[in-house]
């Protein structure tokens, strides 16, 4: 792994094994403040609610939710799973934490957290790391968010198939949320042979599209 610095001056990384970026090189904080919480969880009409994250990764999804539910006044319940952890040399360098004056102990703490347990951090955020894959991992039940950030369908195909997508919405609530940043067309048929509701929206900087799926009710 090795770090980059993307085009609005906040880190993202480079994985050698998969030769793929975590985030968008326009910038990785603008792309996850775009598709997982100004289209997923500020779209939500909730105040206690349960997020799923398909690749946990640097964080920078888990430390913007948690920021915003202590913003909001929300309680969210975040479960994220990783096949891959960030090493800790790396988490010693990015600078995510520092682009949240006042919050770098949330993005430690995050990364702190033991690996299969439960920890209620505050009244607005508690957390749930599962290390394995998608595939193998049994996704809680009840969830009302997920952020689908895993690497690109043509990186990981396995975890982009109509397979995976009725696991994921065998565990969600009704009307439930999915949203991520890849809108091609077989994924999103994929998400719609399990059951899903497709809308397309207008992507981040640097993508023309995203995608949120709903769970009818």
């Amino acid at each position: 792994m090795k770090l980059l610095l993307t085009e609005d001056g906040s880190h993202t990384i480079y994985s050698e094994h998969f030769d793929e970026i975590y985030h968008s090189r326009r910038g990785a904080l603008t792309e996850s403040q775009h598709v997982f919480i100004q289209s997923g969880l500020a779209a939500l009409d909730t105040k206690e609610m349960s997020i799923f994250e398909v690749g946990f990764g640097t964080g920078l999804n888990a430390l913007l939710s948690w920021i915003y539910a202590g913003q909001q006044g929300l309680k969210v319940h975040y479960t994220g799973v990783e096949l891959y952890p960030v090493s800790k040399e790396i988490l010693n360098e990015i600078n995510l934490a520092s682009l949240f004056p006042g919050h770098e102990e949330k993005f430690h703490k995050l990364h702190q957290a033991r690996w299969g347990e439960t920890i209620v951090f505050d009244d607005h955020f508690s957390l749930h790391k599962l290390q394995g894959s998608l595939t193998d991992c049994t996704i809680p039940d009840g969830q009302d968010l997920v952020y689908f950030d895993a690497f690109s369908p043509d990186k990981q195909p396995e975890l982009w198939s109509a397979e995976i997508f009725h696991k994921i919405y065998d565990s969600m609530n009704p009307g439930a949320v999915l949203v991520t940043y890849c809108s091609k067309g077989y994924v999103r048929r994929n998400m719609q042979e399990a059951g899903f509701m497709i809308e397309k929206l207008p992507g981040p900087p640097g993508k023309r599209e995203m995608v949120r799926a709903r769970k009818p009710l």
